[in-house]
């Protein structure tokens, strides 16, 4: 029985080049001049460090737009609540989403199956396998979920026959 899953990952190699170009950017730029603006990275955990909101935004807008240049999908931040750490110096954690949740994924599954495609969902873990008797249906899901689901990133593989 052919099937797929659906799964929300991100490229670590990727996502490491953007925060290294970013902060290879903000270290050069004249307007970050002698601020400690940068972006540490743990994991899928990155620290933002500004002397302000407004340059902690700015270090965002250039990260977002590295990540957009390596075709990693913003969608998969999770911006945390700003912090001042002292003075004016502020920090902001940004959690990085990986794998889908419960929730997306129970919403991924009610999806399909009001949509009277013939296959059938299932959650494995934090990803959704979907299987049908049709490659032709399993189009007709990948599509499906294409355009209904927005809040997050997916990608779909392990195509079996």
């Amino acid at each position: 029985m052919p099937s797929f899953d659906i799964v929300s990952e991100v490229n670590k190699v990727e996502l490491k080049n953007a925060v290294d170009q970013t902060n290879k950017e903000v270290s050069t730029r004249f307007d970050f001049k002698g601020s400690d603006a940068r972006i540490e990275q743990k994991e899928l955990e990155l620290t933002v460090f500004a002397d302000d909101n407004f340059k902690l935004k700015q270090v965002m807008e250039v990260f977002t737009g590295k990540m957009a240049k390596r075709n990693v999908d913003v969608r998969a931040l999770d911006p945390q609540d700003v912090e001042k750490i002292s003075g004016d110096k502020v920090k902001q954690l940004v959690k990085v989403r990986e794998g889908l949740e419960q929730e997306v994924a129970k919403k991924i599954i009610k999806l399909i199956k009001d949509s009277k495609i013939k296959v059938q969902g299932s959650i494995q873990g934090t990803s959704v396998r979907v299987s049908g008797a049709k490659k032709d249906d399993l189009q007709s899901a990948i599509n499906l979920v294409k355009k209904s689901v927005t809040e997050v990133p997916v990608q779909f593989n392990n195509f079996r026959d």
